[in-house]
């Protein structure tokens, strides 16, 4: 059963159509790709799912409710970090949890509790321009976590870092939606991206945008499945179908 799902999405710019007929879905712990090229609409589709702009047709299900223009039900975190800079990583992370309304020292225990499970244990009074580039997407990944959602829609979230330090982003990304319980939607124009994260992707391509095929990515050596006969078989698959 599907935790969250779309039916029949389509969007229009003065009327020019962008997306059409969009459906995907998402179970309970996933990690689903959204893959395709630049100016397809998959932004515009993430915004909607997200809540954040309203479709001209179709609906955004949670859980068997309809949530369609309503933002907040899902965490949303957008290609840059956003971190405030004049606070430090721990009021950065725990910022949901004081505009929800729980008292400041609270929420900071509460952050400060899974700053190991995140990776960022002791960087918790440092600034975001004392940060790297992964530690920043780690602290901006466990403030969308304290949004409290079960569903995280990333909208190319790693695209800034550099090869070795996205590998290892993707590796922790795995580990950490697993740990946490997380059901994730993940924006990417990255083949290699798309097939090492994810259990499924969805492949968007047509003007207006349209999903074109659904693939079901298994994975017989997770840890090392970027090596496998079976990653380049899959990554042939792909390329075919975004042609």
């Amino acid at each position: 059963m599907s935790l969250f799902q779309c039916t029949d999405i389509c969007k229009d710019f003065k009327d020019i159509p962008v997306i059409q007929n969009i459906n995907l879905h998402l179970k309970e712990g996933e990690i689903v790709s959204l893959l395709g090229t630049s100016g397809v609409g998959k932004s515009t589709l993430m915004n909607i799912l997200a809540g954040v702009e309203i479709p001209d047709v179709g609906h955004v299900i949670l859980e068997g409710e309809d949530i369609t223009g309503k933002a907040g039900r899902v965490g949303y975190m957008l290609q840059k970090d956003l971190l405030l800079p004049f606070k430090t990583t721990l009021d950065n992370i725990c910022l949901p949890l004081i505009l929800r309304g729980m008292k400041k020292a609270e929420a900071r225990e509460k952050a400060r509790a899974q700053m190991q499970v995140f990776g960022l244990s002791g960087s918790e009074d440092k600034y975001p321009y004392q940060l790297s580039g992964g530690m920043r997407q780690r602290a901006a990944l466990a403030r969308t976590y304290f949004l409290g959602n079960k569903v995280i829609l990333l909208d190319e979230p790693f695209v800034a870092l550099d090869a070795i330090t996205k590998s290892e982003m993707h590796s922790w990304y795995r580990n950490i939606a697993k740990q946490m319980g997380l059901s994730t939607i993940i924006i990417t124009h990255d083949v290699d991206e798309a097939l090492v994260l994810s259990d499924r992707a969805y492949i968007m391509a047509g003007n207006p945008g349209k999903i074109t095929q659904e693939l079901e990515i298994k994975k017989e050596n997770k840890e090392n499945f970027a090596f496998t006969e079976q990653y380049l078989v899959y990554k042939r698959e792909v390329l075919d179908y975004l042609k």
